[in-house]
């Protein structure tokens, strides 16, 4: 699936901005056949649960319900015209005047209607969205839906996140003519100091040619065909903290004349599994970095340009050369981003809570098996196998994606786990033979009972001894920490990472002991892992949880939401931050101790 853009061909309208908003149980049966009866509107893109005080909203489940006015343009006559949404929290009706004219499950991911002959140009139509936010076991990622003794519907979830719902991500409105470019998929490798790029575009009838500029504007390779390759000489390779971008510029040509164009991004870079070393353009790439979240103060989920550049500014001032999407894919233009300012990303799918021994026992799931008929089954990994597809499709040009995240602490430890996610590995190797994959492994599953480790490339394993496990007593923490990871290494002889490790910190507190919640104590935490990290040869890097605080639900073991973050929810560092500041500035990628 293609990103929006203009293009000579190509026009597009955004929709943002302030649409008409009501919950489900406040309108009629059939409220996409009338002006929306509210006095309420809503801001889009943003979740809609912090916009009001009305607690009933921020704790609405089931369908709540946007609706606009739009205009098509006049100018599109002869075009196709087509409705483009990021993302919906986690499912959508959309309704063009009284016609249903896409559905989709699943948030994170975009998806798209084609109203070409449903609204012509210059026509005015009512535009309606139902947003479902429910969670089941055949979702991604999962949770239940229950009944309460008041008759309304209560949702419990697997995941230590809130589960903001809504228009999280930007509506569009695009053209583009009959016959169109419908994708292109951009591979590399590298020869000496020449580029070897292959390409495929699917279109319409016609004949393809490409071209490949450089950032000079200067046209650097040229071929014909729907599928081919090129060589780029003297290439500037796309690294980390070094991003170089190339334009692939597509036409499909009927007689001499250009149907459509559209031009693709692209850098020219590799990334390699060798033994326990991972390399990026062949040399080997240490990950220094944080897990995050899309969260922010009001808007929730929704995206937000101004902190999608402050917290790049904020990483990058911590020397961060990467993080991870977690727990669930982020905006196309977080990746744009991140492709143009040489982030590395390791791309997560939102297959967070297939665990019920972590969550299990605080919902009322548990205790039962994770994966069975009853629980997490065939329905769950069909649901798990389209948003594989999805992601992969979406995101496989991204220079700054080096690998694929398929789940994040799946029970990993269990019976029925390989069942379970050796269909899904062979699904994303066949969807993308070129990046390494792994998965975050939870603190249950370890190097003697996991039963999934040797399908992936690289081991990520998170862990929080001396938070959950040995609170406060970092001594301890420290010998078992280090015995936990040298067994991983041993066992699979693959390059190993932290993918989540951190204590929860009240900005404020300090103390002169090892005082768990003080900002001292986050340090010495951090520095604790810090030490076993270095003396293990196999490991290749470290993802810090969290990068900020982030908004989750209701628990004693949860103070205004989790705690982990080194910066505040406003972006404000405590200690910690500094403190990984003197570690990672100036590594560039290299394992500490490499720079001496």
């Amino acid at each position: 699936m293609l990103s929006v853009t203009t293009t000579s061909t190509r026009d597009v309208t955004s929709l943002d901005g302030l649409w008409r908003f009501a919950i489900g149980s406040r309108v009629g049966d059939e409220p996409w056949t009338a002006r929306l009866d509210t006095p309420l509107e809503a801001a889009v893109p943003a979740s809609y649960n912090d916009l009001f005080t009305d607690p009933e909203i921020r704790n609405h489940v089931g369908t709540a319900w946007y609706q606009r006015q739009v205009r098509i343009p006049r100018g599109w006559v002869g075009q196709r015209t087509v409705l483009r949404f990021g993302s919906v929290t986690h499912a959508a009706k959309v309704y063009a005047d009284d016609r249903l004219v896409a559905e989709h499950t699943g948030g994170y991911l975009p998806f798209e209607a084609d109203l070409t002959g449903v609204v012509e140009p210059g026509a005015e139509f009512r535009l309606t969205v139902a947003v479902d936010n429910r969670l089941t076991a055949e979702t991604i990622p999962p949770g239940t839906v229950s009944v309460g003794q008041d008759g309304r519907e209560k949702q419990s979830y697997l995941h230590d996140f809130y589960n903001y719902a809504g228009i999280a991500r930007s509506v569009r409105l695009y053209s583009t003519p009959l016959r169109f470019i419908e994708d292109i998929t951009v591979t590399t490798e590298v020869d000496g100091s020449a580029g070897l790029v292959d390409y495929r575009v699917d279109a319409g009838e016609g004949a393809v040619r490409v071209r490949a500029v450089d950032e000079s504007g200067a046209v650097v390779a040229e071929a014909e065909g729907a599928q081919g390759s090129f060589r780029i000489e003297d290439v500037v390779l796309w690294r980390p903290g070094a991003a170089y971008l190339y334009d692939l510029v597509v036409e499909l040509v009927d007689g001499g004349e250009v149907v459509d164009a559209y031009t693709q991004q692209f850098g020219v870079r590799t990334v390699e599994v060798r033994g326990a070393q991972f390399l990026i353009n062949g040399e080997p790439f240490y990950f220094t970095g944080f897990g995050k979240h899309e969260d922010t103060v009001v808007r929730g989920k929704g995206h937000d340009q101004a902190h999608l550049v402050h917290d790049f500014q904020l990483m990058q001032w911590c020397g961060a050369n990467s993080f991870r999407t977690a727990h669930y894919p982020y905006d196309e233009e977080v990746l744009d981003f991140a492709d143009r300012h040489g982030i590395v990303v390791i791309d997560e799918t939102a297959a967070v809570g297939l665990n019920l021994g972590v969550q299990g026992g605080l919902t009322g799931i548990g205790p039962q098996p994770t994966f069975s008929p009853e629980t997490f089954g065939d329905a769950t990994r069909a649901a798990h196998e389209q948003h594989l597809r999805e992601l992969v499709a979406r995101d496989k040009n991204h220079p700054s994606v080096v690998m694929w995240c398929i789940a994040n602490e799946p029970a990993s430890n269990e019976d029925g786990a390989r069942e379970y996610f050796e269909p899904l590995v062979k699904l994303t190797r066949e969807l993308d033979p070129t990046r390494p994959l792994t998965y975050a492994a939870v603190m249950f599953a370890h190097a003697g009972n996991d039963q999934i480790a040797d399908l992936f490339d690289v081991l990520a394993i998170n862990r929080y001894y001396g938070w959950y496990v040995f609170t406060g007593d970092l001594a301890a923490a420290e010998g078992v920490l280090e015995q936990d990871l040298r067994g991983w290494a041993q066992r699979f002889g693959k390059p190993v990472m932290m993918t989540e490790y951190g204590a929860d910190t009240q900005p404020g507190l300090h103390s002169v002991w090892d005082a768990p919640w003080s900002e001292e104590y986050q340090s010495d935490f951090l520095a604790m892992n810090h030490r076993v990290f270095d003396r293990i040869p196999e490991f290749v890097g470290e993802h810090v949880w969290n990068f900020a605080d982030f908004a989750t639900g209701p628990g004693i073991h949860r103070v205004d939401g989790n705690k982990k973050g080194v910066f505040t929810r406003d972006r404000k560092p405590k200690s910690a931050a500094f403190a990984l500041r003197r570690r990672w500035t100036g590594l560039d990628g290299r394992k500490p101790g490499q720079n001496d």
